[in-house]
């Protein structure tokens, strides 16, 4: 017996879903629903829905149970989702199932692999900058791919000169250009089946391979800014993306530095260089930060490595401001008079906190009682 689904235009079903959240705005958030969910009989067929009434995706709202509890929605999540109305688009998310990674900025769920986007040319490719994307993305614990855009804009000894470069830090970077298609059906390939979470300073031409490989978007291309030889920001806020060959892409707001959060300990090793000579070798001491320390493993003749010192003085200050901020808090409180905010002492409690009266009373009964004796 065939197994039945409800018609479009039947009422809210009240057998629960899954979907995947593609997009957070304000209190909503917007679902696509599994083509079919194996405990579920009702389970719509969203490619039918989404041909005839573009219902596949719902707009959902959350449980207030799920906000007591502090449950967070955020992109790329796997959602339950209750009560789907399929007239109106509308449905709520019930619960969250388990995430297999999580980013805090940007906010997205269950990512698979981060894509940097540089360009060639236009704006003009600094090592740095570079260097300072690919440790923000190995942080992430995520698989990092790179590609670089704009390759008809230099010459094909300019670009083997960049991959080979790029190579010895560690990373096989695909030359591309949406202007001529070159590269692009490899990078289809490394997307396909993937959430891949698209990420690059400014004007390096991100919204313009999105439109290529998702036509029906339509994304607001930004011009390079020539005074700065920088793009304009175009991208607002995270949203995911439907590959036509399968997979999800993340775009995420541009910006120029990412900041890096990470420990003085942690840093070498978000360097495939510094990693590789820590497998073949040990420092001499434990704590190495890889500076100055005798019988380094680490520092030596490598191109990456005044990178990596300069990183390092940031990690360091950051790690100080850090220890000082938690100093204070331990030192000061904050109290605000009429308006103003200001830092006083913090009084020893258990040597400034009055007595209680019932403590005073007790006192004073037992020496009534000394007295008695």
């Amino acid at each position: 017996m065939a197994e039945k689904h409800p018609e479009p235009n039947s009422e809210r079903s009240k057998t629960p879903l899954l979907g995947t959240v593609l997009a957070v705005q304000a209190n909503y958030y917007q679902v696509k629903i599994d083509s079919g969910w194996e405990n579920s009989s009702e389970t719509p067929n969203p490619g039918k829905f989404d041909a005839e009434s573009n219902n596949a995706k719902l707009l959902c709202t959350r449980r207030a149970r799920l906000k007591k509890i502090g449950q967070q929605v955020m992109v790329g999540d796997r959602a339950i989702v209750e009560e789907p109305d399929w007239i109106g688009g509308r449905g709520a998310i019930a619960d969250i199932l388990p995430r297999e990674t999580e980013l805090d900025r940007p906010p997205i769920a269950n990512a698979n692999q981060i894509l940097l986007v540089f360009a060639l040319a236009d704006p003009p490719l600094e090592p740095y900058q570079l260097s300072r994307f690919l440790v923000k993305a190995e942080t992430t614990g995520l698989d990092v791919s790179l590609c670089l855009n704009k390759s008809d804009l230099v010459t094909e000894q300019q670009i083997q000169q960049w991959r080979s470069r790029i190579l010895s830090w560690g990373y096989e970077a695909i030359a591309i250009s949406v202007r001529t298609g070159t590269g692009l059906e490899q990078l289809k390939d490394s997307l396909r089946d993937r959430i891949t979470v698209l990420a690059g300073p400014s004007g390096v031409g991100k919204s313009s391979i999105i439109n290529y490989l998702i036509p029906n978007v339509n994304l607001r291309v930004g011009e390079v800014s020539g005074k700065l030889s920088r793009g304009r920001h175009t991208t607002r806020h995270v949203e995911l993306f439907e590959l036509p060959t399968g997979g999800l892409l993340a775009d995420t707001p541009g910006f120029n530095q990412p900041d890096l959060d990470c420990s003085p300990e942690e840093l070498a090793f978000y360097f495939p260089e510094a990693r590789q000579r820590l497998e073949s070798d040990t420092c001499q001491f434990s704590d190495c930060l890889h500076s100055d320390e005798p019988n380094c493993a680490v520092r030596g003749e490598w191109e990456r490595y005044e990178h990596y010192l300069d990183f390092l003085s940031d990690a360091i200050a950051r790690q100080e401001k850090l220890n000082q901020q938690s100093d204070r808090d331990e030192a000061l409180k904050l109290k605000t008079k009429r308006g103003k905010s200001q830092y006083e002492p913090r009084l020893e409690t258990k040597k400034y906190r009055r007595p209680s009266r019932r403590t005073e009373q007790q006192k004073l009964e037992e020496l009534y009682q000394d007295s008695d004796l």
